[in-house]
């Protein structure tokens, strides 16, 4: 999935790894409310979701749906328990029923939860709904760190 780059890499002399101990989230996918890793700009457009704008362009190609569950990380989804993985069944979408949910606010089994929600419910009144929710999810920046 494209997106603009928000953290420095681990090669950048200004990389720093964040402290496990201040991980402001429970579960496999970790938050950090003051991430080192990220940059200036990348605290900008991460927290106003601009660094998800190419995704647009996996949607066109067909890689994403506009709504659905957020795709993880590699790392993290050789972690998931079994339970989680479920979630993985549908199309990866650029919002869904978890970023208007609560995004970083919720724990990752409340991620889990409405994502399964979402694929167990699926229809287009919900996917209008999501919609949106999502524009003034995002203008707010609720959940968003």
């Amino acid at each position: 999935m494209y997106k603009f780059r928000s953290m420095h890499l681990k090669t950048d002399p200004l990389y720093q790894e964040p402290d496990q101990t201040t991980n402001d989230r429970d579960g496999v996918c970790k938050k950090y409310k003051v991430d080192p890793r990220t940059t200036k700009v990348g605290r900008f457009i991460r927290k106003y979701s601009i660094d998800e704008l190419p995704q647009l362009f996996n949607i066109v190609t067909g890689d994403m749906a506009l709504i659905g569950p957020r795709p993880g990380l590699s790392a993290e989804v050789d972690a998931y328990p079994t339970s989680a993985l479920s979630r993985l069944n549908g199309i990866p979408g650029l919002s869904g029923l978890w970023q208007v949910s609560g995004r970083a606010n919720t724990d990752f089994q409340t991620q889990v939860e409405l994502d399964q929600r979402y694929l167990n419910q699926q229809s287009i009144c919900l996917d209008i709904y999501i919609l949106l929710v999502t524009v003034p999810t995002v203008i707010t920046a609720n959940g968003a760190y």
